[in-house]
């Protein structure tokens, strides 16, 4: 992508074909996927952020629509109807997206690039990142502050850890959506005292996993001929219990909490968030070495693409707020612009199967803020991709 063009262009067919050319001219392929789109893969993997904010609609036939509130989903679900779906290809997109915003249009540009397919994943990590620093660069944003994560690494650390099923889902959650942990954390090293009516319920549920907790609620509803309660489906009910249970059984040991803890605080340049990283797998014996690798292996292709590592920011902390990401995530934000990004991205390889893949597919990409990068002060647009 060259340094003219797009960021001193008056109108916007000026700089958008100047954005979408310098895409096309790295390999992706555009895609124009339907304005209106189904609500469902919204409503359930989306982040918290989308979910609230979607314009819905019903159609005749009584399936809930919703105008698209991202690209990235509309993106992947016309790959997997394609005669291409599985292999490796990179679509890159520009267009209206819809969210309610308060005190801000609803209606606004959204461009990225989605990249299916690749086993290479820390190569494709790596190029994500360089060539949403190329966009920045071609707007005229001028210094960027770059900060990343992995929640591939906290994933690693919960299973390393041997914990209950139904907590390692609730810190998972807590995480993807910039929930604190901190009073999870807290509650699950606490045994909790006083009895109630469902005491023997959730001692026979303590440790047990999903699909063990759904069948014993379900066959306890059916008992009492009931098939939701106060607004809750049989799923949330046993979710519910699943969660109350292992809190009553002290699921969370102050040493594992003491790991996670120290986990959390790891941050710095990519290369010191390494040091730290291993030597806590090495003092506590924790098996996140693979992990580790992915994201030794991503720093290497990064250097290669010439990201500068010491001016790029890596926290394990370091979430986007969307429940469908897996592994490397990121943000470049205007230097000193707070929390608004102007390009933001990262893996989703478990997105693709739940979107209907018969086998899993990586999956990567980032979206670009344009009304934040055409936009000489600080951005003002909502963070989620």
């Amino acid at each position: 992508m060259t340094k003219t063009a797009a960021a001193r262009a008056t109108g916007s067919a000026e700089w958008a074909e100047a954005l979408l050319q310098s895409f096309t001219k790295a390999g992706y392929v555009r895609a124009e996927p339907a304005i209106l789109q189904p609500a469902e893969p919204f409503l359930d993997l989306s982040g918290e952020d989308i979910r609230k904010n979607l314009y819905l609609t019903t159609d005749g036939s009584g399936e809930e629509l919703c105008l698209r509130p991202d690209l990235t989903i509309p993106v992947a679900r016309d790959y997997l109807a394609s005669p291409g779906a599985g292999q490796p290809t990179g679509f890159c997109y520009l267009g209206p997206v819809f969210r309610q915003r308060s005190g801000k249009p609803s209606e606004f540009l959204q461009a990225g690039i989605e990249s299916f397919g690749r086993q290479d994943r820390a190569a494709a990590d790596a190029e994500m990142l360089a060539l949403g620093l190329e966009a920045t660069t071609a707007f005229g944003v001028g210094e960027v502050d770059i900060r990343t994560g992995d929640v591939a690494l906290f994933s690693a650390l919960i299973d390393a850890l041997g914990l209950y099923p139904v907590w390692r889902r609730r810190l998972m959650k807590d995480f993807n959506r910039k929930v604190s942990l901190a009073q999870d954390l807290e509650r699950l090293t606490l045994a909790t005292s006083g009895g109630n009516e469902y005491e023997g319920v959730l001692a026979a549920l303590a440790g047990s996993d999903r699909k063990a907790a759904l069948a014993l609620v379900t066959d306890l509803m059916s008992i009492a001929g009931a098939t939701t309660l106060g607004g809750r489906s049989v799923a949330e009910i046993a979710d519910r219990f699943l969660e109350q249970s292992t809190l009553k059984s002290g699921a969370l040991p102050r040493d594992a909490l003491q790991k996670i803890q120290r986990f959390l605080a790891i941050s710095g340049d990519p290369n010191e968030a390494l040091t730290q990283l291993r030597a806590l797998a090495a003092d506590a014996k924790l098996a996140i070495e693979p992990a580790i690798d992915q994201f030794e292996s991503r720093i290497g292709f990064m250097a290669a693409h010439g990201v500068d590592l010491k001016k790029t920011r890596f926290s394990t902390s370091f979430g986007r707020g969307v429940d469908y990401y897996t592994g490397f995530e990121f943000e470049l934000h205007r230097a000193g612009n707070g929390d608004d990004p102007l390009v933001a991205g990262g893996r989703y390889d478990g997105l693709m199967t739940q979107l209907g893949a018969a086998a899993p597919i990586p999956a990567v990409g980032f979206s670009i803020w344009i009304e934040a990068m055409t936009q000489s002060g600080p951005a003002k647009t909502g963070s989620a991709s």
